[in-house]
Order: structure tokens, then sequence, then C-alpha cells
């Protein structure tokens, strides 16, 4: 019974990047938490170290049989390791310690836009008029959710060092999605868990100068729950989430769906921080999924 659910969880491309933008708006909230205590090469580092040991005794038997593709296809997992494992989220958590969370929900709209032009520009992938319009009122819901409402806000909207270290991080999130058409024909723990591998020795020296010059991690119980949080959910779990749902429906039609984290982000700020829902929440939400809907149908 188990199996079967499985198999239909896996087969299901929404439900999967539902999934992973829940887990990433999570993540979100974890980083900018404890941004002031847990230094954030520190915190990337740890997260795939950790998501490494999990999944490893998992791998281990596709490991050793895919490993003579995996020895011939190094290059292009370091490709992916590198920019979609290590630097990806070392910037985003560096970003988010000096960016403020308005402008960082306003930077992650940028996603799915910079995922299309990464699939234009290296593919020569079509964008519909369907998905051109989807993703225009996803963007026009997360700017009028993030700015309560009152557009004119975003008048004094401007970017800092932080905000270009995300900028940064989701121009190479655009390119790992675009490129994981590419990924070699190797099962998926295999890839994660080389992936993860990766990522964890590109931080390894970041993290050892971050170690030097003074920012040093502390194994107190907020470091030790904020490392167990990243490590599982918005690692191990969203990004098998993630590649299996690219790999099902495409880049473009799946990268539309990140807009799902800024909805989360503020489902979750209601719930656990106790802010009051207003009107345009509502109306934000709705044209997110909206937009989302309409750019994921096919024809």
């Amino acid at each position: 019974m188990f199996t079967r659910l499985f198999e239909k969880l896996y087969a299901n491309a929404y439900l999967l990047l539902a999934l992973t933008a829940l887990f990433w708006a999570g993540n979100f909230v974890v980083g900018r938490g404890v941004h002031g205590h847990v230094p954030p090469i520190a915190l990337a580092w740890s997260r795939w170290s950790v998501a490494t040991l999990i999944i490893l005794p998992f791998a281990v038997s596709h490991l050793k049989r895919d490993w003579p593709l995996i020895r011939a296809s190094l290059p292009i997992l370091f490709f992916f390791g590198t920019i979609g494992v290590g630097a990806f989220n070392s910037l985003s958590y560096t970003g988010l310690s000096y960016t403020t969370a308005l402008n960082a929900l306003i930077l992650q709209s940028s996603g799915p836009v910079l995922i299309v032009l990464a699939s234009v520009a290296f593919f020569g992938d079509r964008v519909s008029l369907r998905q051109g319009v989807g993703i225009a009122i996803s963007i026009t819901g997360v700017l009028f959710m993030v700015a309560r409402g009152e557009l004119a806000v975003l008048k004094d909207f401007v970017l800092n060092w932080g905000d270009f270290l995300i900028v940064a991080a989701l121009a190479l999130w655009g390119l790992y999605t675009a490129f994981l058409r590419k990924r070699p024909e190797i099962h998926w723990l295999s890839f994660v868990a080389v992936t993860f591998l990766i990522g964890a020795l590109v931080n390894t020296p970041f993290y050892v100068w971050e170690h030097i010059s003074g920012r040093q991690l502390h194994f107190d119980t907020e470091t030790m729950a904020s490392i167990a949080y990243v490590a599982v959910f918005p690692s191990v779990l969203a990004y098998i989430c993630y590649n299996r749902g690219v790999e099902l429906i495409g880049a473009n039609r799946a990268g539309v769906c990140l807009y799902l984290v800024p909805l989360f982000g503020a489902v979750m700020a209601i719930a656990l921080l106790g802010e009051e829902p207003h009107a345009y929440h509502l109306i934000g939400i709705t044209l997110i999924l909206s937009g989302v809907v309409l750019s994921a149908r096919k024809g």
C-alpha cells in the first residue's frame, strides 16, 4: 500500500512541486529567522553535509550500480552540484543576512522568469502566450501581497548588496532548472546523493574561511533545530520533489510553481507568527494561483 501511494505521489508533478514550494517557504522563514545566530555559509555547509549523510544509506546500492555512468558524467554532475546546491544556497543565506523580508519576497518573483530566460537562451524553448500571461498574473499577485495591497509602496523599493546576492542565486537556479534535461540517466537517489556531496565539498573552503574570520557555529538548540529542518525538508525532500517535477512537466511549467513559495510564506506567517490576515492576502493568493494554473496548462 505504501509503495503504491509513493508511486502515485512520484507521478504527480504538481503535488511534488507544491510540496517543494512549501518546504522552501519554510527554508526562507528559518534562513531569515536565524541569520543573526547561525552564519550563512555554516548553515549551507551543515545543511548539505547532513543531507548527504541522510540520503547516503538509501543511495548506496544505486551508486554502486550507476558508478560507471557517474564517473563518465562527473563534469555535468559537478555543474549541478556547484550551482544548484552549493552556490545557490550559500548566496541565498548570505543575501538574507543583508536584505529585508519585503525585498526577498519581491525578488523571489523573478525566479520563474529567470528559468524561462535560461531555457530560451540555452535550449531555444518557446514560451506560449498563455505562459507569459500566467507569469504576469502571478508576479502581480506576489507584488500585491508583499505590498499589502498598496502598490505605491513599491516605489520605495531599493536594491542593496543582499538583494544582488539573492538575484545571483536565482539566476543560478534558473540555469540549474533549465539544464536538468541534461541530467545523466542515473537513479534519482544517485543524482541527489552525488550533487548534495558536491555542494557540501564546494562550500567547505568558504565555511573554513568564515570560521577563521570569526563567524563560528555554536551547537545550541536553535542551531541544531534549524540545521535539522533545512537538511531534511528544503534539501532531501524538496530537491527530490523538484527534480522529479521538472522531469515530468519541463522546466518552464515547473518553474512557475515557485510563485507558491511567497504564498506559503504568507500563510506560515499568519499561522505560525500570529500575523493578521487581510483582504490583500486573499487577492494576492488568488492571483498567484490563477497565474500558476494558467501557465501550467498544456496547449
